[in-house]
This record gives C-alpha cells, sequence and structure tokens, in this order.
C-alpha cells in the first residue's frame, strides 16, 4: 500500500532551559565504523568549548573505547570504574583543560564494557540526562552500528548526528540506522552529518542520496547538520594523538566543524 502522508521533518531543539531534561544531549553516530566519528565527537566537543559553552564528551563506545588514545591521555578514572561500582557516573568526569571541556572516558584496548547489561546502559543515559542542566551541551560519542548498547545510550530527547560518507556501505549503514532509530523513537531529532567528501557539492549529492531514500520509504526528512570536506589534517592529527582543533585550528575541517558548532548553538537559542 503506497503512503500518501507527507514526510516528517525533524524539528531543531530549543534551549536546554525550556525543554526536558536531556534536550541537550547531541549523539554522534554511525552506522559503520571508519568514517571519522570519534575525532568529529572531539572536534566539535572542543569547537563548542572554545564559544564559551560549557561541555561534557562522552566516550560511550562500550566495545571499543579510544577518545583518550586520540587524545593521548591516560585517565586515572572512566566509564569502567563507573560501572564496576567504584564511583558514581559523576564523579568519574574530569577536566580535560587543553580542550576546555569536560570528559568521561571509555576505556580503551578492553571489551569488557561491552558485555553491559540493558538496565546498566538505561542507567547510564537516565544518569547523563540528569547531568544535562550542568551543561550547556552534552557529546555522545557512540560506537558504530545499531548494537543494543548504541539503541539504548542514544534513546531518548536530544539531536542525533548520523555521521556518513559517500561510501555505498556507509551510506546503507546509515539509513539502517535512521531506521531503527525512527521505529523505536518516530519523533526521534535525527540529522545527517556528511563527512570526508571531496568537496561541498559531493556532500550536497550524498545528502540528497540519503535523503531521497529517507523520504521515500521511511517518510521522513532528517535535514543536513553539515559537510566536512577530506582534510589530511585530520588523519596528521590523529597520528599525533593530538586536538584537531588544538593542532590544526585553521584548517578546512576544523572550520567546517566551527560552523557545526555555531549551527547547533544557533538551534539551541
Amino acid at each position: 500500500m503506497i503512503q500518501t502522508e507527507s514526510p516528517r521533518r525533524n524539528r531543531p531543539s530549543i534551549h536546554p532551559a525550556t525543554q526536558p531534561a536531556g534536550n541537550n544531549l547531541i549523539t554522534v553516530a554511525s552506522g559503520k565504523g571508519g568514517v571519522g566519528k570519534t575525532i568529529l565527537a572531539v572536534s566539535l566537543t572542543h569547537a563548542l568549548a572554545k564559544t564559551g559553552k560549557k561541555v561534557l564528551l562522552f566516550d560511550g563506545d562500550v566495545g571499543l573505547a579510544n577518545v583518550d588514545i586520540q587524545l593521548g591521555i591516560m585517565p586515572e578514572k572512566d566509564l569502567a570504574t563507573v560501572v564496576t561500582g567504584e564511583m558514581e557516573l559523576k564523579d568519574a568526569i574530569f577536566n580535560y583543560a587543553e580542550g576546555g571541556f569536560d570528559l568521561l572516558a571509555g576505556r580503551s584496548g578492553s571489551g569488557s564494557l561491552g558485555t553491559m547489561s540493558v538496565s546498566q546502559l538505561q542507567k547510564i543515559r537516565l544518569d547523563l540526562s540528569g547531568l544535562s542542566n550542568n551543561y550547556d551541551f552534552i557529546i555522545l560519542a557512540l560506537g558504530a552500528g545499531i548494537d543494543e548498547a548504541v539503541r539504548t545510550l542514544s534513546g531518548g530527547a536530544g539531536p542525533k548526528l548520523v555521521v556518513t560518507t559517500g561510501d555505498p556501505t556507509s551510506l546503507t549503514d546509515a539509513y539502517a540506522y535512521i531506521k531503527v532509530t525512527s521505529q523505536i523513537t518516530p519523533d526521534a531529532d535525527l540529522r545527517i552529518l556528511i563527512n570526508m567528501v571531496k568537496s561541498e557539492a559531493e556532500g550536497q549529492k550524498v545528502y540528497e542520496k540519503l535523503l531521497t531514500a529517507c523520504r521515500n520509504f521511511l517518510k521522513i526528512e532528517p535535514p543536513l547538520a553539515g559537510i566536512i570536506e577530506s582534510d589530511e589534517k585530520v588523519s596528521n592529527a590523529i597520528r599525533a594523538q593530538a586536538g584537531l582543533m588544538t593542532r590544526y585550528p585553521t584548517s578546512r575541517a576544523a572550520n567546517a566543524i566551527d560552523n557545526l558548532a555555531r549551527y547547533l548553538i544557533k538551534g539551541a537559542a
């Protein structure tokens, strides 16, 4: 049967003070690994902090956390100390002074967090929502895919940035994430972020391709959050275990991420 209702267009969030707790939680997700999601989440957090916003970055890749590796730090406390009951989530947060933001790290090199129960994952999401009044933004850097951990942690209020490249498998997996998320939460605030493309024009074509699939088969129209062109400075920052916004603040990618930060701040005004 052909559905005739008009597609749903996701609405931008408004200021967290006027929304239920957790509406300022920004999920950075992807259907596929290798799309630059981690450094993008780190860089977006840094870009928001540079504007004077109070920001928390949560490394929610419970299977293969690596924000700490990306930043070249060795945290004394992390998500694992929360899961084992050694401390409350709020007490595992520390300030990453170089970036000007707070961080709740995962535990790199350990897949043990990947065995967390649904109730444990739900408590983490609830605790993060409880912290939302303490921050202007909380960035959730999630693992790739649509497993139970990703579905649980990305549930609830707040924008969900779906990161994809122009690669066909990346687009297919991004569509899968959008489909599952919209089925679980019909009014989910899904937005598409195109990464690692050769040009703005190519990024627009990639977005249109994914948008067409969403419009035709899901009857929704996730808006475009931004386009980030390929930039060798990103790879250089990763190899140096340094923040992109610190090491290459005037690079093309850094400028695009600054624009993304302004877009999110404007939507929260």
